[in-house]
């Protein structure tokens, strides 16, 4: 009777742990999933599922080398609204930002860097890029510009929080 009980236990504290962060994602309320879409002004705000997706999709395809908006190749260059704000040209938008997967360039802009950066134009070399669609790179997009909102400075903040 008693391993019955603890087994249930185990159960619901592991379903608990599956349940809350959904109920996290479902709290956020417009202001947060308002991202700018184009560097004119104009603004995107995500739906919950776009915002549940653009993390999957971030996660799967991105963390690799920028876990907690970070960039493990280069930490003088993160995916924090400042280093977003002073690239060349720059990647503060959902539109500039999908420009940027589809053709990097160095954070100067001068240089094309496809073969060494996950891109569209390089998913034979980076399998990961292979099957994402407009909308994937939409909401991976907006998953990077959305991050600051929800953790803060953390998001791009290197080793002082990592």
């Amino acid at each position: 009777m008693l391993k019955r009980l603890f087994g249930i236990a185990i159960a619901a504290i592991v379903f608990l742990f599956q349940v809350v962060p959904a109920a996290q994602a479902a709290q956020m309320d417009v202001a947060t999933r308002t991202v700018p879409l184009t560097p004119e002004g104009a603004t995107l705000t995500l739906s919950l599922k776009q915002v549940s997706e653009g993390k999957r999709l971030f996660q799967y395809a991105c963390a690799q080398c920028h876990a907690g908006g970070v960039t493990k190749t280069d930490p003088n260059v993160g995916l924090d609204p400042e280093a977003l704000d002073l690239a060349t040209p720059p990647r503060n938008s959902v539109a500039s930002l999908i420009d940027y997967m589809k053709n990097p360039t160095s954070y100067d802009g001068v240089l094309e860097i496809s073969e060494m950066h996950p891109s569209l134009k390089s998913k034979d070399t980076f399998p990961e890029m292979r099957n994402l669609t407009e909308e994937d790179l939409t909401v991976i997009a907006g998953h990077i510009l959305m991050m600051p909102k929800v953790v803060g400075d953390r998001w791009g903040g290197g080793k002082i929080f990592y």
